[in-house]
């Protein structure tokens, strides 16, 4: 056979079928070897990016080795998190990133980097119509018709050879002690740990997941399925007409402004509060529900300045807008301060981080709605935009070690450190895990007496200390507070 010939042989759909397979089943003894019954830690990382140099092997069409680089390099990027400890965001992040590797392995991926949301949606509505299309089966049906070139073709091929030679065994068993006694000795409780019902099923959920990206598919672009998100649907002109608009508008910018100029007075200004209430009473009541007043704000203006509406083309439309989003803009400002002062009175905690950073979030988004009314963008530049500053906020949450600051902040703002706020919160510290342990040697510096302070570092270094030491499970944030733990061996004394 020559070189063409085997080259031609290695690009038939059989042979490409059986690489997907031979693939699919290395990668699932991997997902074995690394995650079954371990702790979340470098196997995540490691599992990633062999999956995503899998799907770079089966990619569809030959990609150049410069194209391929790339798309591994942007999976090892991508999941870095993973390394500096296994998070819910850094899994996220990483799972967006094998859906990309996926697409651009099948060429799915648009040119327009603008259009990567949209895709990415129609490839996740996709997944769960799966299993109920004509096409699934179609090959379920078909499972038994192997292709005569294909691997199961060969396997098949061995059936007779392997159920002979089976049979053969076990004669010479019965006629020969020696074969009959390596045969018994041989322990089978290996396997039946390998064959249990938990095991099987982690094989499948793995399979399962692989083959949604070794064969992405992209939802229909129906009218009745999936909105375009080039633009809003089309309201009628009495919803949102010229004068309703108008009316809206105005009232909005109105009720907006007498809630802005009162956080502008008790917030930002000092002014001192009605009899009864405290600054961190005015400013917990108020940070959530303007969050959602921003939100729903936001949507309005989506829907009043689409194009081809009467908002697009009245200036004195597109001023109102435009005053009425740098209100919702203060306002979201004011619920960062707001949850300031709350923190500074009742300690800082992880959903009150979550909520300050959803806060930052929705404001930039305001600003984003702002600069595509100035700048005549769409919608779907708008979501990209407001999508990839998403993805970097996980993605910086996802390697900052949250609970530690908290730790740090509350031992640092303490009654008994700072001499104001409240009293140290042993228990919530508790809940924050190993990572309180280098606050709270802060606090013992200053308090070294303090005993059950000292009882809940002892017990979170044990806490530690008995986690898994497996490779697998191996993280830069647990690997950092080791060397710490050494270089301070004598605090814990």
């Amino acid at each position: 056979m020559s070189i063409q010939d085997a080259a031609a042989l290695l690009t038939t759909p059989a042979s490409k079928s059986n690489r997907k397979f031979l693939i699919l089943l290395a990668l699932v003894i991997l997902a074995d070897i690394l995650l079954f019954d371990r702790k979340p830690g470098l196997n995540l990382f490691l599992f990633a990016n062999a999956v995503a140099g899998g799907l770079l092997i089966c990619s569809r069409s030959r990609l150049s080795f410069l194209r391929a680089s790339t798309f591994l390099a942007f999976s090892v990027a991508a999941s870095i998190p993973l390394v500096e400890t296994a998070s819910w965001a850094g899994i996220t992040i990483s799972l967006l990133t094998l859906a990309c590797v996926s697409l651009g392995a099948c060429g799915l991926l648009p040119r327009q980097w603008t259009r990567l949301p949209l895709v990415l949606l129609r490839f996740l509505l996709d997944v769960p119509q799966r299993p109920f299309r004509r096409t699934s089966y179609r090959r379920l049906r078909h499972l038994g018709k192997p292709p005569s070139q294909g691997l199961w073709h060969h396997l098949r091929g061995w059936i007779v050879p392997l159920g002979f030679a089976a049979g053969f065994l076990a004669l010479f068993a019965a006629a020969n002690p020696l074969i009959d006694k390596t045969l018994r000795s041989i322990d089978l409780t290996f396997l039946l740990r390998l064959l249990s019902l938990w095991r099987i099923g982690f094989w499948l959920l793995v399979a399962a997941f692989l083959g949604l990206l070794l064969r992405p598919r992209l939802i229909r672009r129906r009218a009745d399925r999936l909105q375009t998100v080039h633009e809003l649907p089309k309201f009628k002109e009495g919803l949102f007409g010229h004068a309703t608009l108008l009316r809206s508008l105005v009232v909005f910018n109105a009720l907006f402004a007498v809630q802005t100029l009162l956080d502008l007075t008790y917030l930002w200004g000092g002014a001192s509060l009605p009899d009864g209430m405290t600054h961190a009473e005015y400013a917990h009541r108020g940070a959530y529900p303007l969050m959602l007043t921003a939100i729903l704000a936001a949507a309005f203006v989506l829907a009043a300045m689409r194009r081809g509406g009467p908002g697009d083309g009245s200036a004195l439309l597109r001023g109102l807008v435009h005053l009425w989003i740098a209100q919702n803009i203060l306002l979201c400002l004011s619920s960062i301060l707001r949850l300031d002062l709350y923190v500074e009175a009742y300690s800082l905690t992880e959903l009150r981080v979550a909520a300050g950073i959803w806060m930052g979030l929705v404001a930039l988004g305001l600003f984003l709605i702002l600069l595509r009314i100035l700048l005549h963008r769409s919608n779907e530049w708008l979501i990209a935009l407001s999508s990839a500053t998403l993805v970097m906020t996980l993605y910086a949450a996802a390697l900052a070690d949250i609970p530690a600051f908290i730790a740090r902040f509350n031992v640092a703002h303490s009654r008994e450190i700072s001499g104001e706020g409240i009293s140290l919160d042993l228990d919530y510290l508790s809940t924050l895990g190993p990572a309180a342990i280098p606050a709270l040697d802060t606090y013992l510096a200053s308090l070294p007496a303090d005993q059950d302070v000292r009882r809940v570092r002892e017990a979170l270094q044990w806490q530690h200390e008995g986690r898994s030491v497996d490779w697998r499970s191996w993280t830069y944030r647990a690997a950092r507070l080791d060397d710490y733990l050494r270089n301070n061996a004598t605090l814990a004394r």
